[in-house]
């Protein structure tokens, strides 16, 4: 009936590293009916920190069988059984990867005996394999190698099964039970609480301290499929391995959702979030005096102590928004970098007027090149972004101010906003997040039916 596996590995994720010892006991629930047991040749170097907690050098497995060389055994062993260990998504996710590449699929039903631990012995100071087994009188030998480990988790197994008298076993082996899937250390409360709405979902480690941040359509449903795939990656790893509990905010829509995820991610730095991290703009438009006094517009990476007028994520961009300003404002593109040799493509195609050539004063092409910026600044994008609320009779509203992400908040429907300023006064301010302003403007791009009101530089009163 049970099947109670231990292994030892070259590292804390299978998909980068390999097994270097298993152990199988059969168990019926009363007695054990047979063992199994052998060292694995895992094709790479063993960690000298491994070795100090097993024993277990790169000798002794040189000899040792390759696992696809056993993985029929151990799939025969394990097909019709349930997977009992302690923390059995680790031991799983190497045997049922390992067991994939040698061309064998298993998915039989998993058994955690910490997490049953927890619900037959509760209270317990440490739920851990050695204090567990020390608290209730099971002596382990050969401790940290797969054999030893496996029969003290068969012996607690049996005083599991024992002093199980609420049924707690057959609750978490039931067909659709979280039990099997979900890390050691978190509740299945903390699952069952979460509602099926748009939102943000926070994981917390042991400390209280958020490691990830996450945003969905459905709250329950994505993260669930975080545990449920059993995934055999460093990051899914680590992150089932550190999680202990789970928040969670919700939002109107799934788009309010990931515009709040970012601005988490900026605010907390969770160290399992990577992506935003690295996100910015890395251009801007900028101006400068050059030694004849004129002023010349360029794309160029951003400087760290200086704010251009406009940013970019792409060059391309950039260029396509200086292109526009020079035709527009008669300007050439020699100064503005757009051309480096040869005769002026502005004053051949007729919208460079020749400050290039000395044909025109440094004075009338200034003031062009500032009209040029003005208008930029004048027309960068103001508006707001009308969302679903949370809930019958709330609205969000999410604020684009020249160009910038001023911050978003959820008001009444019935609300009345006339003015700019009254707006910015009723939602909660942010950090400006160049992600958020790409998101909005990409955002009303798709639906335009969502950008229902817009602020305009020059005049404070609502377009509609």
């Amino acid at each position: 009936m049970y099947a109670i596996v231990d292994i030892e590995t070259t590292g804390g994720h299978a998909s980068a590293h390999g097994i270097t010892e298993i152990a199988i006991i059969l168990h019926d629930g009363q007695k054990v009916e047979g063992q199994y047991q052998t060292l694995i040749n895992p094709l790479m170097p063993i960690p000298r920190y491994i070795t100090s907690l097993t024993g277990i050098n790169d000798a002794m497995v040189a000899s040792a069988p390759l696992f696809p060389e056993v993985a029929k055994n151990i799939f025969n062993l394990l097909k019709d059984r349930i997977f009992v260990a302690h923390n059995v998504n680790f031991d799983y996710s190497f045997i049922r990867h390992h067991l994939s590449a040698a061309g064998y699929a298993i998915d039989v039903k998993k058994l955690c005996t910490v997490r049953l631990g927890r619900k037959v012995f509760k209270g317990m100071p440490s739920y851990s394999l050695g204090n567990l087994c020390r608290a209730l009188g099971i002596e382990i030998e050969n401790r940290h190698r797969a054999g030893g480990d496996a029969r003290a988790t068969s012996m607690l197994l049996e005083k599991l099964i024992a002093a199980d008298i609420d049924g707690h076993l057959q609750k978490m082996l039931k067909q659709g039970s979280r039990e099997g899937y979900l890390p050691m250390q978190l509740q299945a409360d903390d699952i069952d609480r979460l509602p099926y709405s748009p939102g943000v979902y926070y994981f917390y480690d042991s400390k209280g301290k958020v490691i990830y941040v996450g945003k969905a359509l459905s709250l329950r449903k994505r993260v669930t499929s975080h545990f449920s795939n059993n995934s055999p990656s460093r990051r899914k790893q680590e992150l089932a391995r550190n999680v202990s509990r789970i928040g969670f905010e919700e939002c109107g829509s799934e788009f309010t959702a990931a515009v709040f995820e970012s601005i988490e991610i900026k605010r907390l730095w969770p160290k399992y979030n990577f992506s935003q991290k690295k996100w910015e703009h890395s251009f801007g438009l900028y101006s400068y005096e050059d030694q004849r006094g004129i002023i010349r517009l360029g794309i160029e990476r951003k400087r760290k102590n200086s704010a251009p007028v406009f940013s970019f994520h792409l060059l391309m961009d950039g260029h396509q928004v200086l292109r526009k300003l020079i035709r527009d404002f008669s300007l050439c593109p020699k100064y503005s970098f757009l051309q480096k040799a040869g005769d002026c493509s502005g004053v051949a195609d007729g919208y460079c007027r020749g400050i290039c050539e000395h044909r025109e004063s440094i004075e009338e092409y200034n003031e062009r090149v500032r009209e040029a910026l003005q208008h930029l600044r004048e027309n960068l994008p103001s508006f707001a972004i009308v969302e679903k609320g949370r809930r019958p009779g709330e609205q969000c509203y999410l604020l684009l101010d020249d160009g910038k992400f001023y911050g978003m908040g959820y008001l009444s429907e019935n609300q009345k906003i006339e003015k700019l300023e009254q707006l910015k006064s009723l939602i909660t301010p942010f950090p400006n997040n160049e992600l958020i302003r790409n998101m909005m403007l990409r955002y009303v791009a798709e639906h335009p039916e969502k950008m229902v009101k817009e602020f305009r530089i020059d005049e404070t009163q609502l377009v509609v």
